[in-house]
């Protein structure tokens, strides 16, 4: 049997907490082998890389940059080509763009003996758009090699439509329209924080953003077609993204009958919680590197219906928690086509009823 040895490229944001959590569950995983690409060898990044490495996971980067990493004291182990080609899974997890440039340099060339290619929310066009428990059934055995996991936000928005419009039926969802109330830059991040709140450009006449143009292209895989609208701001504020939500439905329904919705719903918490720093400081002191991996943390006390058809309210999106289940959904889908829903059970501690 061959190894299952998943290769993360990149260390931000979402590469690093993922390259954790590949690295502390890869036995449950079924998983032999974590490695990851550093491209730029800084001593400001010393630690985390050390520290990636200390939990198993093999560091690999650029022939020529090996001396840079050396006289850091840290040992790459495998060039770039050489981990992408002995890997199973690959995730790309660099900054916007890189992904379709990794694609072409080198992707492209190891598809004889990588399983899959996965890339993040900013890479569009790179694969089948997937989030976990939205479009699993789209994903097709042998056929899809390149996937797309979409942005935290649009998981979040695509939850709701799921758990709130559809499940009475596909037909029933009238319209949906959404305003992300984006948190500035990550609180890893020293540069690109915003003064004041800013709002947002609607860049598409029919989707707005392109967070409803992702959704919309996302629920396509599932022979969908939806009416959403999205609009977007971000405020000088280091810590969630708040999602406000407007949804018009044909059935009749209630906020009893929502609340319960959400509860059946395992991806979603709960919380009577109003404030995103309360919820913030929940994900850090429970959540594993900081991160809830639910889908959304629905506030209670927002939620609202009208007219008995129209839902609205505010939730949380978890600090790209939802992306990161589904890179590592996707992964053991590749690696264990007929399994991955049991093997992925071991993150169940790190999703939560209520926040």
């Amino acid at each position: 049997m061959s190894r299952k040895i998943v290769h993360v490229v990149g260390t931000g944001t979402i590469g690093e907490p993922l390259i954790g959590l590949l690295s502390d569950f890869k036995n449950e995983l079924g998983i032999d082998e974590v490695t990851f690409h550093k491209n730029t060898p800084l001593t400001t990044d010393r630690s985390k890389v050390r520290n990636l490495m200390k939990r198993g996971a093999r560091l690999t980067t650029h022939e020529e940059k090996f001396d840079g990493f050396n006289s850091l004291g840290l040992k790459p182990e495998f060039t770039t080509e050489e981990s992408i080609d002995r890997a199973s899974v690959v995730i790309d997890c660099t900054p916007k763009g890189y992904g379709h440039q990794n694609k072409v340099n080198y992707y492209e060339k190891f598809l004889h003996n990588t399983k899959g290619f996965v890339a993040q929310g900013s890479e569009v066009g790179f694969g089948k758009m997937y989030a976990r428990g939205i479009n699993d059934e789209a994903l097709i055995s042998e056929e899809d090699r390149f996937i797309q996991v979409v942005s935290c936000n649009t998981h979040n928005l695509c939850t709701l439509v799921k758990t709130l419009a559809l499940s009475d039926g596909e037909d029933n969802l009238l319209e949906g329209r959404f305003n992300l109330i984006r948190r500035s830059n990550d609180v890893s991040q020293s540069s690109q924080f915003v003064p004041a709140p800013q709002v947002g450009k609607h860049g598409d006449n029919i989707y707005g953003t392109h967070h409803a143009k992702d959704a919309v292209s996302l629920f396509e895989t599932l022979n969908l077609d939806l009416n959403l609208f999205s609009s977007a701001m971000i405020t000088n504020s280091q810590y969630m993204h708040i999602l406000h939500f407007y949804l018009k439905v044909k059935e009749p329904t209630s906020i009893q009958k929502i609340i319960s919705k959400f509860e059946n719903n395992d991806k979603i918490a709960i919380t009577d919680k109003i404030n995103s720093n309360e919820v913030f400081s929940f994900g850090r002191d429970h959540g594993h590197f900081g991160r809830i991996l639910n889908q959304t943390v629905v506030s209670i006390p927002t939620l609202n219906v009208k007219n008995e058809n129209e839902i609205s309210g505010f939730c949380f999106t978890p600090q790209d928690g939802n992306s990161l289940l589904s890179s590592i959904a996707i992964t053991e889908w590749f690696l264990y086509n007929h399994s991955y829903d049991d093997k992925i059970q071991c993150l169940k501690p790190f999703f939560y009823d209520e926040v």
